[in-house]
């Protein structure tokens, strides 16, 4: 199909073709309880029926654009904000041995101006957990810090891993950014240097 755009004439055309644009968005499906459906699924048990059947015939049952107007409208106003004080900063080279238990500690602040809510935890987001659970943080006041303790243990198979550790607020949004992420182990046999 070819198209000719020098045509166009006027604002019109750009009306026509941002209608366009809209319609060729919502093509993924037609059915709406199937749209509802798949907004429910996207934003879990918070969404029912009618409130998913609400935002999408607000946004022409695009299902995009009615998940950005629900988190635009619904979301928190505003996350906690955290700072890192000091990270134990693993070395890329660093050789730990098979199923060995260590302890990774991080010192944070709240520099934000709210205290962080009850139920904020550190945990694992990406990578391997190296058998670390999450870890739950105290509601920090503005201005506090406080030790964040990881007890992990290496892997039994020789190799390189990775592990990526953040705070997280009680309904499971990330803050405070990627600073977990400097952990990387080659666990290796005993005797064995790289």
């Amino acid at each position: 199909m070819d198209v000719d755009n020098s045509q166009s004439e006027g604002p019109g055309s750009l009306e026509i073709e941002q209608s366009l644009l809209q319609q060729f968005s919502c093509m993924g499906t037609t059915d709406k309880e199937e749209l509802v459906q798949q907004l429910q699924k996207l934003l879990g048990s918070q969404m029912n029926h009618s409130t998913a059947a609400f935002f999408l015939d607000m946004n022409n049952w695009n299902l995009q654009a009615a998940v950005c107007s629900y988190f635009d409208i619904e979301s928190p106003a505003k996350l906690p904000s955290m700072a890192l004080v000091s990270d134990p900063v693993a070395n890329e080279s660093e050789s730990v041995e098979p199923c060995v238990s260590f302890r990774k500690v991080w010192h944070v602040l709240n520099n934000g101006a709210e205290v962080w809510p009850l139920g904020c935890h550190l945990r694992c987001a990406s990578g391997v957990s190296l058998g670390a659970e999450p870890v739950q943080v105290p509601c920090l006041q503005p201005g506090a810090g406080t030790f964040l303790n990881l007890r992990m243990t290496s892997p039994a198979v020789p190799g390189m891993y990775q592990s990526k550790w953040r705070l997280c607020t009680p309904t499971g949004s990330y803050f405070g950014g990627w600073y977990f992420d400097n952990l990387r182990l080659i666990s290796q046999p005993r005797g064995k240097s790289q």
